[in-house]
């Protein structure tokens, strides 16, 4: 039987020999792009079929989870679960895949994290799919006092268990299901002072979802009619679920950055020939709810962006001043490659787009393990200097500490020198 390879984790206890062997610095590269039709395409690149060894971080900040209100078993749901993260002000904001809660922690002075405290989101968003359907929370970002955030807005289909018969295990495959609280997108004020929290209204600002039920909303609507992606995308017939699960190259949202009234969001799924999709649309608030702002004379109310990223979908994204940073990795049941790419001035585009790879810059190669260590929220931290922390959703044993097991460790990379 063959020896399971190590987790890339591993690798930074390794000899300096070993260290010495990580990717250099991606250096630019020159590109030419032209517009047609209101389409901008970029010169293509071939795709690098390389799997570099992963870079080191220049430091692992312990999340410290807390361990007065929530039990051993409790705990390691949360931390086993982290899928998007949001540093803002000194708050480190951390949502899951399960569940309706969203995580807050604080920064101390060495670095690290502490002062968890948990808080429910259903009774903020009044939740269409109620307390038991899980928002599937893959994107967060800060923008004008208000926490945004969303739900994948897929489909799941039910996995195979140990303890099952291969007959069990089979009629499994077969079922798909929606949960109604991942058709979510949406804004949460965060209350001022030291104690800062999301609330239902507070600063003249309330909360709002993008208007929909526990079966769709607007996007889901506007997305169904697209000719890229409107057959991967949930729907209901005569009863019927239709489209395609996530992990099977299904429509699956996994990233979200938001610059004034400008929404991106970085879907995991689908992934086109190779080409991932980033989706940019405006939203406004209306009575009761929020709603999609046509974006041209033609009635659209998002724009597409299509990136090679070498057969890799979207699983977050963080702007930083005019430029995109894209955490890439499998869009199916897969541990790797995943890497981090700098899309510069993303946010001068003011039309459809097609980036390729010469583009993007290709900034960190990220580790990941052998079924742990699943890279899935990403944010940025501009002082001292421009870094990129990341948050594992199945965090490798090693990335686990304290005796009662209520830390976990984050990765911080350097993007400045890339």
């Amino acid at each position: 039987m063959a020896k399971k390879p190590p987790t890339a984790v591993r690798i930074w206890h390794q000899p300096a020999s070993i260290v010495s062997m990580l990717p250099q610095k991606v250096h630019d590269v020159p590109h030419q792009h032209s517009t047609c039709g209101g389409l901008t395409t970029a010169t293509l690149a071939s795709v690098d079929e390389g799997h570099p060894m992963p870079d080191m971080p220049k430091s692992a900040p312990t999340l410290r989870l807390d361990k007065t209100r929530l039990t051993k078993k409790e705990r390691a749901k949360v931390r086993d679960n982290f899928s998007a993260v949001v540093f803002h002000e000194g708050c480190l904001w951390l949502g899951g895949d399960e569940g309706t809660f969203i995580d807050r922690m604080v920064q101390d002075s060495t670095g690290n994290f502490d002062g968890h405290k948990r808080f429910d989101l259903m009774p903020l968003l009044e939740l269409p799919g109620g307390p038991k359907s899980e928002i599937d929370i893959e994107g967060l970002d800060i923008n004008d006092g208000y926490l945004w955030l969303t739900g994948s807005h897929s489909l799941k289909r039910k996995k195979p268990e140990d303890d099952e018969s291969p007959t069990e295990n089979i009629a499994r495959l077969s079922n798909i299901a929606a949960d109604g609280n991942r058709f979510t997108l949406a804004r949460v004020p965060l209350t001022s002072g030291p104690d800062v929290q999301p609330a239902a209204r507070t600063n003249g600002r309330t909360a709002r979802r993008l208007e929909g039920d526990a079966h769709r909303n607007l996007l889901i609507d506007a997305l169904a009619e697209d000719p890229h992606i409107g057959r991967f995308v949930p729907r209901l017939s005569e009863g019927r679920i239709l489209g395609i699960p996530s992990k099977d190259n299904g429509l699956d949202i996994e990233g979200l950055a938001v610059a004034g009234e400008r929404i991106f969001l970085g879907l995991r799924g689908p992934v086109l020939r190779g080409w991932a999709v980033v989706l940019e649309m405006h939203i406004a608030e209306s009575t009761q709810s929020l709603t999609l702002v046509p974006l041209g004379s033609d009635g659209a109310v998002y724009r597409k962006h299509f990136l090679q990223l070498g057969g890799l979908g979207v699983r977050e994204l963080a702007i930083h001043e005019k430029d995109l940073f894209v955490l890439a990795g499998p869009t199916m049941d897969l541990d790797g490659p995943v890497f981090i790419y700098r899309w510069e001035k993303a946010l001068d585009q003011a039309s459809d787009s097609i980036i390729g790879q010469r583009e993007l810059q290709k900034v960190v190669s990220v580790p990941f393990g052998a079924g742990t260590d699943h890279a899935e929220g990403l944010t940025l931290i501009t002082k001292p200097s421009l870094s990129g922390l990341i948050c594992y959703d199945s965090p490798d044993k090693s990335r686990i500490v304290g005796p009662d097991e209520d830390g976990v460790r984050a990765d911080i990379f350097d993007l400045t020198s890339r």
